[in-house]
């Protein structure tokens, strides 16, 4: 994969990345999962799984790697797998995010993964606890899932806080998720420090059957913000594994996840889309999204759903 650069940030990146939210804690909920990571599930285990994924992405050109303070222990399996590299190995884009706690305790059927707090004092616990295990490999903190409700745009010592981690050379980003990732997006566009607009990146879900944040991404990245997609296979339900797969995907040359992962490449916005892979195997076939064609994408129907829809689907999905 050739490089790409991640809007005006100055960092570089791969057009895919990896995210490692399907194999830095034992659950999630992607179809199948617990499947993936059968007899793996342990911390020990899953650490030299999460290494073997993390070399095999290497391999195939992946320089973009991301994680979270809730991903169980993402960020101590990639900040390990880091240092274990050598000092003359490429270059690699390394983004984290803050504002949600792991609260499972290593179990899969936990009551509680994660709690969300966009608190300043959060923000600070988790960039010391970030920074302690992924160390000068950070390159861009985001904040996880942000929303217009939440109020986080518009808390001032976050934004202070936030825009001296800026000044300090560090980019900072938000996520998005829920059905008003648009309106999200606008508000973080309008968020300044010291007359400079605060935000160098946003990373959001888009994928065939949730094309809603499109305009806002598109306008981001007008903006000159980096575009980071994620979800771009909606937690398998674009994947083979999932019985009701829209007609449109099957029979064609090309894996059904390949297609749903070149969709969001062959967007003009787009900079990087994350591969969720918890195995080999599908880091293999989100890899070929590569190779799928730009006609095959433009011959696919609407597949959209109401963003409302889409959210309470996904909301309705067990942690396995």
């Amino acid at each position: 994969m050739e490089p790409v650069a991640l809007g005006n940030t100055g960092l570089a990146a791969s057009p895919i990345g990896l995210g490692l939210a399907a194999i830095g804690r034992p659950g999630y909920l992607n179809l199948g999962h617990g499947d993936d990571l059968a007899g793996r599930r342990a911390p020990d285990a899953l650490r030299s799984h999460a290494a073997t994924m993390l070399d095999a992405a290497v391999t195939a050109g992946i320089r973009y790697f991301d994680v979270a303070r809730s991903y169980g222990r993402g960020e101590e399996f990639l900040g390990s797998w880091l240092a274990s590299r050598r000092s003359d190995a490429a270059p690699f884009t390394v983004a984290s995010k803050w504002g949600y706690t792991y609260t499972a305790g290593w179990q899969v059927e936990a009551e509680v993964h994660e709690i969300k707090d966009h608190s300043v004092a959060t923000l600070r616990r988790q960039l010391t606890e970030t920074r302690s295990l992924l160390g000068d490999h950070l390159d861009l903190y985001q904040i996880h899932s942000a929303t217009v409700d939440t109020g986080v745009l518009d808390d001032a010592a976050v934004v202070a806080e936030l825009a001296r981690l800026r000044e300090a050379g560090l980019v900072v980003g938000l996520s998005t998720s829920g059905p008003d990732q648009a309106a999200t997006i606008e508000r973080a566009l309008h968020v300044m420090a010291d007359g400079v607009a605060l935000f160098g990146s946003v990373q959001a879900t888009w994928n065939l059957l949730e094309t809603s944040v499109e305009p806002a991404l598109a306008a981001a990245a007008d903006e000159g913000l980096g575009i980071i997609v994620k979800e771009a296979v909606a937690n398998g339900r674009l994947t083979s594994r999932n019985p009701a797969l829209p007609v449109a995907l099957h029979d064609l040359p090309h894996s059904p996840d390949a297609v749903a992962i070149a969709a969001v490449l062959h967007r003009p916005w787009s900079d990087v889309v994350l591969s969720g892979a918890a195995t080999l195997d599908q880091l293999a076939s989100n890899l070929a999204a590569i190779e799928v064609p730009p006609d095959v994408i433009a011959a696919l129907p609407e597949l959209a759903e109401d963003p409302a829809t889409y959210w309470r689907r996904r909301s309705e999905m067990r942690w396995t």
